[in-house]
Order: C-alpha cells, then sequence, then structure tokens
C-alpha cells in the first residue's frame, strides 16, 4: 500500500476542494450572521443552530444536490437529498421535524423522478417533505433541499469542540454496497427497514444526551478523512489515525472507501473514558465503529500505515472551508 499515493488522492479529491469557495461566501454574510441576537451556531457546522427558548435549540441546514448525481440518476438525487439533509441533523444530535425543497428542472420525466426518489427517502427516513418550490422550465435541472430539527442546548454535538487528548471515534455501516448509478456512495439504507434505518439517526440524540462526545460530523462529500478534516479545522486542532484502524468494508480498496460516501458514518470525538459506551451503542444498530486514533494540539492530521506516517491536511498551511467559530459567541471568523 502506498501511503504516499493514498494522501495525494485524498488531499486532491475533488469532494474536498469543492469545498474551498465557501470561506469567501461566508465572509460577506458577517453582518447578517447574527441579525437577532439568538444565533448558537452558524457556517462551520453541519446545521445551525438558533436558540428559540425553554433551552431549546432550532436547527436548520441546507444541502444542493451535486449536479452530476442528478444528471447520473435522478431517483437517487431524489432520495439522497433526503438522507443527507437528515445525516446533518443527527449528526448534531438532533431530532429532524421537516424538509422543504426547490426544484429547477426542465424535464418532467426527471421532475417525477426526483419526487418519486423524495417521497421513498421521506417514507424511509420518517422526516415529512412538507413543501417547496418547483421552476418548471429552467435550461437546466437542479434540486435543493432544506430541513429543520431541534436538540436541546445542553445536548448538542458541535464541530468545534474538540480537544487535544480526545479520541478520535470513526463509525460507519459497513452492511452496503456502492450504488451502481454513482459508485462513490456506499448505500447502506436502501435495502433497510425504516426501523433500522431510523434507530440509526436517533442513536446519535442519545449519545448527545449521555454527553459522550466532544465533537462530531457526519462523514459527506470530503469522504472520511476529509470530513475528519472539516472537524479538526473547526477545532484548530489536529490528530494521528491509523488507518488500518478504520472501518472498511474489505470489498473495496482504501482509495475509494476513505472517499466514498457513506448512507450512515460519522467521525466522532470522545475523552478516553467515553469512548467505549459510545462505541458500544453505535454498534447497537449496526454501525461498525473504532477507536481511530487522536486529537493533537498541532494543527495537522498525520494519517499512518503501518510504519510509514504521512501529512494529510496541514491546516495551519492550507484550508478546507476556512471556517471556524467558538460554540455560542455569534459571529463567524473567517481571518
Amino acid at each position: 500500500m502506498d501511503l504516499d499515493y493514498i494522501i495525494h488522492s485524498l488531499k486532491n479529491f475533488e469532494g474536498v476542494t469543492r469545498k474551498r469557495p465557501i470561506r469567501n461566501i461566508v465572509s460577506i454574510l458577517n453582518d447578517a450572521y447574527n441579525v437577532s441576537g439568538n444565533t448558537y451556531l452558524g457556517f462551520d457546522d453541519d446545521a445551525s443552530a438558533i436558540r428559540i427558548g425553554d433551552g431549546k435549540l432550532l436547527l436548520l441546514a441546507a444541502d444542493g444536490i451535486w449536479g452530476r448525481l442528478l444528471e447520473s440518476d435522478p431517483y437517487w438525487a431524489g432520495y439522497c437529498s433526503v438522507l443527507v439533509n437528515v445525516n446533518d441533523i443527527a449528526a448534531m444530535g438532533g431530532k429532524p421535524i421537516g424538509m422543504v425543497n426547490v426544484l429547477s428542472i426542465n424535464s418532467r420525466e426527471t421532475c417525477y423522478s426526483v419526487m418519486e426518489g423524495i417521497r421513498d427517502g421521506a417514507e424511509k427516513f420518517g422526516v415529512p417533505m412538507v413543501g417547496g418550490h418547483v421552476h418548471p422550465d429552467t435550461p437546466y435541472d437542479a434540486l435543493d433541499v432544506s430541513i429543520a430539527g431541534i436538540a436541546p442546548e445542553d445536548a448538542i454535538i458541535t464541530s468545534c469542540d474538540a480537544r487535544p487528548g480526545d479520541r478520535v471515534i470513526i463509525g460507519i455501516d459497513l452492511d452496503g454496497r456502492p450504488h451502481p448509478s454513482f459508485p462513490l456512495n456506499w448505500d447502506t439504507t436502501t435495502h433497510k427497514t425504516p426501523e433500522d434505518v431510523q434507530a440509526q439517526i436517533e442513536i446519535m440524540a442519545l449519545i448527545a444526551e449521555r454527553g459522550l462526545v466532544t465533537a462530531g460530523k457526519d462523514i459527506s462529500n470530503p469522504g472520511t478523512l476529509g470530513t475528519l478534516g472539516m472537524l479538526l479545522e473547526a477545532s484548530e486542532v489536529g490528530a494521528r489515525v491509523e488507518m488500518e484502524s478504520i472501518p472498511r468494508n474489505s470489498s473495496v480498496d482504501w482509495v475509494d472507501w476513505l472517499r466514498m460516501y457513506p448512507g450512515s458514518g460519522f467521525v466522532l470525538t470522545a475523552q478516553e473514558e467515553r469512548v467505549a459506551e459510545c462505541m458500544e451503542l453505535l454498534e447497537s444498530v449496526g454501525i461498525e465503529a473504532s477507536d481511530a486514533g487522536e486529537i493533537i494540539g498541532e494543527r495537522k492530521l498525520y494519517l499512518r500505515s503501518g510504519d510509514e506516517e504521512g501529512v494529510l491536511f496541514d491546516l495551519e498551511r492550507e484550508r478546507i472551508m476556512g471556517v471556524t467559530e467558538e460554540k455560542s459567541w455569534g459571529r463567524p471568523d473567517v481571518s
């Protein structure tokens, strides 16, 4: 196994490099970020959080579906638009409440396929799609979905609270397959019952309620280590990770696996004494979990394989998103 090749492939992976424009876009919104005074978390998390009273937070997230996926398989794009949004709320320990969508379309067949995927996704994950907007005559196809959730202010998982000495927990449902229409989607949900899929979402709320983790994100387009890199960037820390400790389905090679977007997967950090309980809860719902490394003060993500070690991300010199934030004070730092 060539560690240098793996690092090069992951660093230049489109799922990672497409995150870079976020910093410049976010900087334009500095003055609008907390005009209400109730913003609790913002741009660098899986969902934004707004205080609504009684110790509750309203969670808001939105995802635009990659045009390449929509073109390849409109039904799967619709289904995934539900999956990715629900996972954003789950990653923060929240309960998904409902979704809306904006569909821009130039083909009736594509429109119906997308809507059928959304319908089946909503039924699978148990989260209603309650409305939206359609542009029926655009010269292009595009799908965007937004979701609302709720979480207790004293039991929320953020991306920005990992601390040196924490352990890195990686949990992935290995019971899946590369989706035939989009091989870097690891499909873990279509063959499972709604009850099993929803149990994997709900377990994150229990982990948050018990205070078992210090930070977390759902594994998304940047893949397992790209997602971890975003968490490290938000927390202004680094990590050392043992590649062979990352849960993997052996039918997929390492480069593809580390770039894969799993239907259910999370990167979490926890104090050492809480790791075992956290992993036990994940595994109780079919998510294979492992203690894969340690958070360090140096802002680099080191990847180890056997006797080899290399730097995947040097977050002192480079950026993934370029946004950091301290919990509960309002304005993001994009300096």
